[in-house]
């Protein structure tokens, strides 16, 4: 198959041309109308796939209460926002609930679901510290051991991918350089950490950020906290929820001049994506109610914010359009980025010979035309 366009995204930077796909892989990049096409895609701009590594739920579905109908319906949607990967997160929870959690996603992914690829596990908590636990059940919330977690590993039969923990409770940094040795991301969040503890877990092998600004210390001249930490490290890696409310558009723009090719954009969606406002569900043993502006809130209380219902292809116009951040920064945010981080991009972020076929094919607005994953179109 050979798909083509008059903006193609090669070497960041739009360009006339062809892909040639074959067997889910890209073998072929040619000069444009050189070839006859299966599909012209005109002035549509052809980009990279997207990934989330970050994200609980969709339509009624949460990672951590399991099932498997509910995965694979959000693996088959996800392609429609753009994704090609995600990487399905967990919630703190009871130590029984997160292993039957990371279970039935190691489960599901064998069965190779249609759509977006499952591309490991985001374990968030209950490593964390109760001061910033957020939306996190406190009653829930553990020191981490290196033992317990390679017990959740084993049920996951290694899937587990990235770690979020708050490293002012991971004594000598034992779970932390377990981790880092065995290939597991440490990623800082949910953290009263101060800026010099944060940079002692990277010095220990830490390489992330979770959600940076929320639910962790933050930057001050005088007390730089975690988002200090985050800013200054500039080889690390850090995650940002890009739907303008956890963060305002001005923070965004700054996160990315900070960040650079180090900036990820997550979702940190919610099960209750998919539905319309005032919809409620129960999150982790609380109900959280989605408001107008798509956030989801916790009902009681001091109603604090909870997660988010974004959808990534908006996430990248917010990012383009509103926070103004240079397209070519924003669409490594949320494509070759994330592969960094994983690991995984010497196939997968990029258009270029010998690279999984994940395409997204982007109208003017944003709103998704066409994706491929693994050279398979989905729409």
């Amino acid at each position: 198959m050979i798909i083509q366009s008059k903006r193609v995204y090669i070497a960041t930077s739009f360009m006339p041309a062809q892909v040639e796909i074959v067997d889910g892989k890209i073998t072929n990049i040619y000069a444009y109308g050189k070839k006859k096409v299966n599909k012209d895609y005109g002035e549509l701009r052809i980009v990279p796939g997207f990934y989330d590594v970050h994200t609980h739920g969709y339509f009624g579905y949460d990672t951590t209460a399991g099932g498997d109908k509910g995965l694979k319906r959000w693996a088959k949607d996800l392609p429609k926002e753009g994704v090609c990967g995600f990487c399905p997160t967990t919630l703190t929870q009871s130590h029984d609930t997160l292993k039957k959690a990371v279970e039935n996603v190691a489960r599901v992914k064998k069965t190779n679901p249609k759509g977006a690829e499952i591309l490991g596990i985001h374990f968030e908590g209950p490593y964390l510290d109760v001061k910033y636990k957020g939306a996190q059940p406190e009653e829930y919330i553990v020191k981490g051991t290196v033992k317990e977690f390679k017990e959740y590993q084993k049920a996951a039969e290694g899937l587990i991918k990235i770690i979020t923990l708050a490293p002012e409770h991971d004594e000598n940094f034992e779970l932390t350089k377990y981790c880092a040795a065995n290939g597991v991301n440490v990623s800082i969040g949910h953290t009263d950490a101060s800026y010099e503890t944060a940079m002692l877990a990277i010095a220990n092998g830490a390489r992330g950020f979770t959600h940076t600004y929320n639910g962790m210390t933050p930057f001050g001249h005088r007390e730089n906290g975690v988002v200090g930490a985050s800013f200054r490290s500039h080889d690390t890696y850090s995650e940002v929820i890009c739907d303008g409310n956890h963060s305002t558009l001005t923070s965004l723009n700054v996160f990315f001049r900070e960040k650079g090719e180090h900036g990820m954009m997550v979702s940190d969606s919610l099960m209750c994506k998919g539905y319309p406002v005032g919809s409620v569900f129960d999150f982790g043993g609380q109900d959280v109610e989605i408001y107008p502006d798509g956030s989801a809130h916790i009902t009681t209380g001091k109603k604090q914010l909870a997660g988010s219902t974004l959808k990534f292809n908006e996430g990248l116009k917010i990012l383009v359009e509103k926070a103004l951040v240079p397209f070519e920064i924003a669409i490594g945010a949320v494509s070759t980025n994330p592969c960094r981080y994983l690991g995984i991009i010497d196939h997968k972020g990029y258009i270029k010979t010998g690279y999984d076929a994940d395409i997204v094919v982007l109208n003017d607005d944003y709103s998704v035309a066409q994706t491929y994953c693994n050279g398979k179109a989905q729409l």
